[in-house]
């Protein structure tokens, strides 16, 4: 560390040319010989300087971002972590100046230089993109940079004398502060044409709804739990698609390039990113999803990273297969990327979805173009910005943020070769119809209303809490939940009050106390559709057992907080058991023989998940062999690890995310033949 600030001064006092070697041995008081000894040439060590240097700002970047608590803020932080006086003094300056001079000369300045930039740049679109449209806010972080630059090179060539830290920031902070209020002015003009637009087809418009056909409207995010508008987005059409397309085509071929080894390095960095920010991503992922910080910070962004874990360890060994043709000839396969991909977010795990989607992607050298649900957009920009942090190139994994016209212009666009969605049945139909015009791949990981069977002989203990994690956890906003609990009649009552006397102790509160248990759903409009349904259970004849209601006691009255609800005495025929809810409702149905079970259990059009509790497990494995579910548990429910293949079948889906199963829904195979001796042509 004394030879680099050594060569600080050095380069501030006799610049670039100046600095040799024997100058920085000279003042460090040590032979020039020890210093080629660590650093070999003076490259390597000034190289070696300009990295501290950029890592010093960084590191005053992070804890003054860790201190923001808005987008404006953060913005503010990157700015005065630049021009802060800790950086920005004529020692420091002079010598970032020295090195700028040389950038142009150097490739591994220039390496530095670059992800100097990058890293500024996604921290500035990030946070912008949250207040401004996505071009706006792309146009604006790369004038805040350049100003940023222009302001250092301005007082480094004025020998310090027409600029200081406070009015160099000052000047950043006005500037700012217009151009945001000009982009409002106009977004409010926008937005109230939006409006007004969708008010004369419908005579009504909810704030966050998309505008009538062409019209643009914003994404207003809210906080589901307090009603706090947390965010307004703009919506992308028709040529931020094609313009996303294109950077995307062009930055994939440089990206599949690169050896798998490569991928996986820079993807293990993205990982450790998510790691290192994993609480102030669950912060962020907790006040926009509703859900309780205490799941967050636990299941969320670590499963995020142990996804992009998995497959950068997998990058390196994606391959065909050589065969052997007998001693004339032998053919080999290659596993190639697909290219341009799409992925279509779900709201109930943003982070999560996102790093499924885009980690096996990238894995294998294809660029993806993400859409993130329209209500939880947030982390999905922040694993943006983790990605070019890392070191994933710009054009490799990109956001577009829209309503369902957003996404229907990525499933129909002629240069995207596969999509993966998560959601609803009926947006899978649309989005399978769509690719079959350019005879795209998709995966579709869909809707489900899974069974949960407990058998008299299961601990029931553990059966209960396979139970609770199946139904509750997240609020019940799970498409694998296992709503259709089916219980042996020797044991029901028993299992019921235990249900009960465990479901009475769950804590329903602010998702961001750490003792809360049970959050808010996702929007007042879900809230409706699960009360609308709970309505309807009682209506049709199920017994509550606890629950039913929305809870409004103080400040929960301004989310959308409903109680655990458990309906007793149900039959299959009701629509609380044939109908996915998505929200806190489990229902619990009686049985009596393995064979009932089985059938009941399979007479649905959903096949995403299923449970088996007992303690025979040859009757375990002989249930879920029957079952018609591409995911099962045995004696545990819900829980997902990244080696496992996930996904469904019948209504519930087609393909798989997650194991190596991945690798071959991101891929397409090449067959080559090679000949070892002449054609024996019959002409």
């Amino acid at each position: 560390m004394q030879l680099i600030e050594v060569t600080i001064d050095s380069l501030a006092e006799v610049g670039y040319v100046g600095t040799t070697l024997a100058e920085i041995a000279r003042r460090a008081g040590v032979s020039p010989g020890l210093v080629a000894h660590y650093f070999g040439e003076k490259d390597g060590l000034l190289e070696a300087t300009f990295r501290t240097l950029a890592r010093a700002i960084a590191v005053h970047m992070r804890a003054r971002l860790a201190l923001a608590r808005s987008p404006r803020a953060r913005v503010q932080a990157v700015i005065d972590a630049n021009l802060g006086p800790e950086n920005f003094d004529k020692r420091t300056g002079t010598a970032w100046l020295a090195f700028w001079g040389q950038v142009l000369h150097n490739e591994g300045l220039r390496r530095v230089q670059r992800a100097y930039q990058r890293r500024m740049l996604s921290n500035l679109r990030s946070d912008l993109r949250l207040m401004i449209p996505g071009e706006a806010a792309r146009s604006l972080a790369a004038m805040i940079a350049a100003m940023i630059d222009g302001v250092w090179l301005r007082a480094a060539l004025s020998d310090w004398q027409e600029a200081d830290s406070e009015s160099a920031r000052a000047l950043l902070t006005a500037f700012v502060e217009g151009r945001l209020r000009e982009l409002a002015r106009s977004a409010e003009v926008d937005e109230a044409g939006a409006r007004a637009v969708t008010r004369a087809a419908s005579g009504a418009v909810a704030a966050s709804a998309p505008a009538a056909s062409g019209a643009v409207a914003a994404i207003r995010v809210i906080n589901p739990a307090t009603g706090e508008s947390l965010a307004v987005l703009g919506v992308d059409g028709t040529a931020q698609v094609d313009a996303a397309v294109a950077r995307a085509r062009a930055a994939q071929k440089h990206w599949a390039a690169l050896t798998g080894a490569e991928r996986g390095r820079i993807l293990q960095r993205a990982a450790a990113l998510l790691r290192e920010r994993n609480d102030e991503l669950a912060e962020l992922e907790t006040r926009n999803t509703g859900k309780p910080i205490q799941e967050t910070r636990v299941v969320d962004v670590i499963s995020g990273a142990e996804c992009l874990e998995y497959y950068a360890g997998l990058a390196a060994g994606i391959a065909g297969e050589h065969l052997d043709l007998g001693s004339k000839a032998f053919g080999y396969t290659r596993r190639e990327p697909l290219g341009v991909v799409a992925g279509i977010g779900a709201w109930n795990y943003p982070l999560q979805i996102a790093c499924w989607k885009s980690a096996p992607a990238l894995a294998c050298g294809n660029a993806m173009i993400f859409k993130p649900a329209e209500l939880t957009p947030l982390t999905a920009l922040k694993l943006e910005e983790i990605y070019r942090e890392a070191g994933v190139p710009e054009g490799v994994f990109q956001l577009v943020q829209g309503y369902a016209p957003t996404g229907r212009l990525l499933t129909r666009h002629p240069h995207i070769r596969k999509v993966s969605l998560t959601g609803e049945v009926s947006t899978g139909k649309a989005v399978m119809a769509d690719a079959a015009a350019t005879l795209k791949q998709v995966t579709l990981e869909l809707g489900g209303k899974s069974p949960l069977i407990i058998f008299e002989d299961a601990q029931l203990e553990n059966a209960v809490s396979g139970a609770l994690l199946g139904n509750f956890y997240s609020a019940g906003e799970v498409c694998s939940n296992g709503t259709r609990v089916f219980v042996q009649r020797s044991v029901r009552a028993e299992f019921i009050e235990r249900l009960r006397a465990r479901t009475a102790t769950m804590r329903i509160g602010d998702p961001l106390d750490p003792a809360t248990q049970v959050g808010a759903l996702i929007s007042a409009e879900h809230m409706q559709k699960v009360l609308g349904l709970l309505a309807r259970g009682r209506a049709q004849g199920a017994r509550l057992v606890t629950g039913g209601e929305r809870v409004t006691e103080g400040a929960l009255a301004r989310g959308c907080f409903v109680a655990p609800t458990i309906f007793d005495g149900c039959h299959d025929d009701m629509d609380i058991v044939r109908e996915e809810i998505f929200g806190p409702v489990m229902a619990v149905l009686e049985f009596d023989s393995e064979e009932e079970v089985i059938a009941r259990a399979n007479a649905t059009e959903f096949g995403l998940a299923a449970g088996v509790f007992t303690n025979d497990l040859t009757r375990a494995h002989r249930v879920i062999a029957r079952l018609e579910a591409g995911t099962c548990w045995i004696n545990h429910y819900n829980i997902t690890p990244i080696e496992l293949p996930f996904g469904g079948v019948k209504m519930s889906g087609l393909g798989r995310e997650n194991g190596r199963a991945a690798i071959e829904h991101y891929t397409q195979l090449k067959s080559v033949y090679v000949a070892m001796a002449p054609i024996e042509s019959p002409y």
